[in-house]
């Protein structure tokens, strides 16, 4: 049975003179999604910038340069008596922040009445591998029982095994009746010749 001329119409769709079909929407789905992608990437920006900023600060960080610490009172220092002082501070590691705990120690000795300076003051750290200075068994100087490094208590060496003399640190006192002594705590690099001040 041969099909109707009606039917041959439907499926050949619009002939010529009939109407257009309607707009097409994709145009405004497209410009939704570019707006959006838009947006989307406006906002990754702005929280990228503060993210940034807190990842590089402790990589920007500078060295303090070391901060002054009250060690004792002047009347407590006997003169010519060398006496070893903790330093305890707060701690920063990269983005984390530890209590105050013991990062070192110093040598302070009060010097004889007369002298330029009243109190001189030395890190305790060998300047040869970094092990801690005490005093001699007989107190007549300095020794590193690592490696025998030994010092005067002016901070030179007595033997060819440090580098260079024990690292003198900056001494403060206090205006007060009983001055407060302050020691500037510095760490530095060791087996060296030069005094070179770590970060």
């Amino acid at each position: 049975m041969d099909a109707h001329p009606a039917d041959t119409d439907k499926t050949l769709g619009p002939g010529p003179g009939s109407a257009p079909p309607p707009p097409s929407a994709m145009p405004r789905r497209g410009f939704l999604a570019l707006a959006t992608a838009a947006l989307g990437t406006l906002i990754a920006a702005v929280l990228a910038v503060p993210g940034a900023a807190f990842i590089l600060t402790p990589l920007r960080r500078k060295g303090s340069g070391g901060e002054f610490h009250s060690v004792t009172r002047l009347s407590q220092l006997e003169v010519g008596v060398p006496r070893s002082f903790a330093i305890v501070e707060e701690r920063r590691d990269a983005w984390v922040r530890y209590p105050r705990e013991p990062v070192g120690s110093v040598w302070v000795i009060r010097q004889q009445p007369g002298q330029k300076e009243q109190v001189i003051a030395f890190q305790s750290e060998c300047p040869h591998l970094g092990c801690a200075i005490n005093l001699r068994g007989d107190q007549t100087g300095f020794l590193c029982p690592c490696h025998t490094s030994a010092f005067t208590f002016e901070g030179q060496p007595t033997n060819h095994v440090p580098p260079r003399p024990m690292d003198r640190l900056e001494v403060e006192l206090s205006s007060d009746e009983d001055p407060e002594v302050r020691v500037k705590y510095q760490r530095f690099r060791t087996a060296t010749e030069e005094k070179i001040p770590l970060a």
